[in-house]
């Protein structure tokens, strides 16, 4: 990188490593990221030029960069205006021009991470869904519907109702197509808890701050979706934002209430911290069996053993089809957003949900045995029956990192569907 300091030019050399980890991602994205971090490209005129060992690389490597330089502050003091130029070269010399993709990846992913960054009570359910329907009414082709509060349960989407019910600002679900004529439809439904307290089982002190980021798997198919409708023409695809605030007020969902899911399926609540497998539920149910997407993808910043069982690096991916699963995995490698596959199996993980009143409860009772497969269980049985392959993205870790938003997920979910188009 170069920088201009005080009227003289800076340079800074950073070398990645040339041995790798054979799970990691060989665009070496993370090593980019911390090289570009430390060198303080944060005011004045600044370029980075990266050498590259393949031109397929230069999505993962920009990202990276983007990534080490987060943008949203609320600080008083305001810093002096800062820009950035990036070129992309291979080792030999030639110069890789950066596309249009690859630019509007990078952006959207700052904008998600942007989201991820903003306090609670300025992105609440509604202000979320006026900023989404702002940016994808940008986008020519782009058909928008939203269901409101009660209409909810018209709609029989009642797990994003209960979930978010009694929050002053109302659950929502918003939906958004493109490229309607094709054949092939790929529908990304996202988590968007914009402020989770953890409900009536209400979160202790410590664990309730940074509940902002919960939204993040919203962000991610959002960011991916506003890429794809200008760049990717192949496939008709759909964006379900699941919106509610898990908030705690006299008309808050209770543990021991019953609540009939899009599905049909019953959950007895015996936990309203495990709210946003609720919202995917309906989310993935509504566009499978009503919007007829043949290939469900979701994200979800859905639980916290997803730290434990792959780190903050690595999203943790389940997928009823090896085909989804594949290309899941592969995009994380080729994108830099590296993901791992865990179990999926209905027969070992529905048996932690058992209920006597309902067709399942929405908590396990043995948090050791496979949470993260457990909580996709959850929301795979709710679309079960339907046809549709069916792929998840628990992006709890990778989606907040070092307290800030990573914007996580975008580049992901761009190459996954074009890996399955």
């Amino acid at each position: 990188s170069a920088t201009s300091l005080h009227g003289e030019q800076r340079v800074t050399v950073g070398v990645v490593p040339d041995v790798m980890s054979r799970h990691a991602s060989e665009t070496r994205a993370e090593s980019l990221r911390k090289l570009t971090a430390a060198a303080g490209l944060n005011k004045g005129k600044n370029a980075v030029l990266l050498c590259l060992d393949d031109a397929d690389h230069q999505v993962a490597a920009c990202n990276a960069v983007g990534r080490a330089l987060p943008d949203f502050t609320l600080k008083s003091r305001k810093r002096a205006p800062a820009s950035l130029s990036i070129a992309c070269a291979l080792s030999k010399g030639t110069y890789v021009k950066v596309t249009a993709l690859t630019k509007d990846i990078v952006q959207r992913a700052r904008e998600a991470a942007r989201f991820v960054d903003t306090p609670p009570t300025d992105l609440n359910p509604g202000a979320f869904a006026a900023a989404a329907k702002k940016l994808l009414r940008a986008v020519p082709g782009v058909k928008i519907t939203e269901f409101v509060g009660d209409a909810l349960l018209k709609k029989k989407l009642g797990g994003i109702h209960a979930v978010g019910r009694t929050a002053l600002s109302a659950p929502r679900m918003l939906v958004a197509t493109v490229n309607p004529t094709k054949k092939k439809h790929v529908a990304l439904i996202g988590k968007g808890v914009t402020y989770d307290t953890g409900g009536l089982h209400i979160k202790g002190r410590g664990g309730m701050e940074t509940m902002k980021a919960d939204m993040g798997g919203s962000a991610a198919v959002l960011g991916a979706f506003l890429a794809l409708a200008k760049h990717h023409k192949k496939t008709k695809l759909t964006l379900i934002m699941c919106l509610a605030e898990n908030a705690i007020g006299p008309r808050a969902y209770k543990p021991d209430d019953v609540v009939t899911m899009h599905s049909g399926k019953t959950v007895e609540i015996n936990n309203t911290d495990a709210e946003g497998r609720l919202l995917l539920a309906d989310g993935c149910s509504y566009a499978a069996r009503v919007l007829k997407a043949d290939t469900l993808i979701d994200a979800a910043t859905l639980t916290g053993a997803q730290g434990v069982a792959t780190g903050a690096h690595f999203a943790a991916v389940v997928s009823n089809n090896e085909d989804v699963e594949r290309a899941l995995c592969d995009a994380g490698r080729s994108s830099g957003d590296q993901c791992w596959a865990l179990p999926f199996g209905p027969e070992f993980f529905r048996s932690e949900f058992a209920s006597p009143v309902a067709d399942m409860r929405n908590s396990v009772k043995n948090r050791s045995n496979a949470q993260v497969s457990c909580a996709a269980e959850f929301v795979h049985w709710n679309v079960d029956g339907s046809g549709a392959r069916w792929g998840h993205i628990d992006l709890a870790y990778p989606a907040f990192r070092m307290n800030r938003g990573t914007g996580y997920g975008v580049a992901l979910l761009v190459d996954a569907v074009q890996r399955l188009s």
